[in-house]
């Protein structure tokens, strides 16, 4: 199989063994060989994945999600909800707003919810970074998975029919269009937008790349091979709870998670065990769970809370088994 990465792997060949006189069968050379590499590769990636998402999603507005969800029942709208989550990214500065939009419209509770779980855990950007990092088999068990757990705590939080633990102003809120494009873009305007989207996105993102990627690059060379396999493998029983629990309050960028994510598992670390951390990092965050306190009641945060990291769990539980 060609590796299309290989390009990049060699720039990181010379810049590491040549420019820098880096001894290659050393600590350092591993560790630089590793940032300089992924750097490169999840920028490229990063790149690319936020042009073809931003691209796409010119044609998704708040409105017209709103409309296509709003008063409807039935599984397939839990799955519909969580795909379009998977390209408008939701975010707690926006958690609000979309929130009440949604319920204002007449989208049910847990439709609203499978849409809010997908949107932080799926995004371009880091469908972009674990594909750089971890392949692509890795990358569709996450988006999958994301998918997934949305659809099924979205569903579970409308079976227990917890309306009434929605801040009751949020149903006397009336929420505009919040459409701000115009509805007829042609494909250079579109192309505009999805360029003008990498250079927004990348420009928040590329220092949470380089400090994530030299923590992931100094782990990958200096730590000792085979030490979280010894304490935090498939054979200890407790791993996926504990990186469950370490995660929800880690509240980090999940562009910095991904490189470290990387190295634990080169250096070890379960593919299951790794992903459910990243899942409890991106998806339960306390900052998260304080902005959404501004519309839910403790009960239905609770239960969201709970649901999610069971689910999680189960998921990191099931991949060790399956990898």
């Amino acid at each position: 199989m060609v590796d299309i990465f290989y390009p990049l792997q060699w720039i990181a060949d010379k810049l590491t063994y040549e420019v820098f006189g880096i001894a290659p069968d050393t600590h350092l050379g591993a560790s630089v060989n590793f940032i300089i590499y992924d750097v490169m590769k999840i920028f490229v990636l990063l790149a690319f994945m936020i042009f073809v998402v931003s691209y796409i999603r010119t044609y998704i507005t708040p409105e017209k999600t709103r409309k296509i969800l709003g008063g409807k029942k039935g599984l397939h709208y839990y799955l519909l909800a969580s795909m379009i989550g998977v390209v408008t990214p939701f975010c707690s500065c926006s958690s609000v707003p979309i929130f009440i939009g949604f319920v204002e419209s007449g989208v049910p509770l847990g439709v609203t919810f499978s849409f809010l779980i997908t949107s932080p855990l799926v995004n371009e950007a880091a469908i972009a970074a674990l594909w750089a990092t971890l392949g692509l088999k890795a990358t569709l068990i996450y988006v999958v998975s994301g998918i997934l757990l949305g659809v099924l705590a979205g569903y579970l939080i409308g079976l227990l029919k917890m309306e009434r633990y929605v801040a009751d102003f949020v149903y006397k809120v009336k929420v505009g269009d919040q459409s701000k494009k115009p509805e007829e873009l042609n494909i250079m305007e579109r192309a505009a937008i999805a360029y003008d989207s990498v250079k927004d996105i990348v420009g928040k993102v590329w220092i949470y790349v380089i400090i994530g990627v030299t923590l992931g690059g100094i782990f990958h060379g200096y730590a000792p091979e085979g030490i979280l396999a010894k304490y935090a493998g498939k054979s200890n029983p407790f791993a996926v709870p504990i990186a469950v629990v370490i995660g929800v309050p880690l509240y980090s960028n999940v562009m910095a998670m991904i490189p470290i994510v990387e190295s634990l598992i080169g250096k070890g670390l379960p593919v299951g065990t790794a992903l459910a951390f990243l899942m409890a990092v991106n998806g339960i965050s306390l900052p998260e769970i304080i902005i959404l306190k501004k519309v839910l009641k403790n009960e239905l945060i609770g239960a969201f809370v709970l649901i999610m990291t069971i689910s999680i769990i189960f998921t990191g539980y099931l991949f060790n088994i399956i990898l």
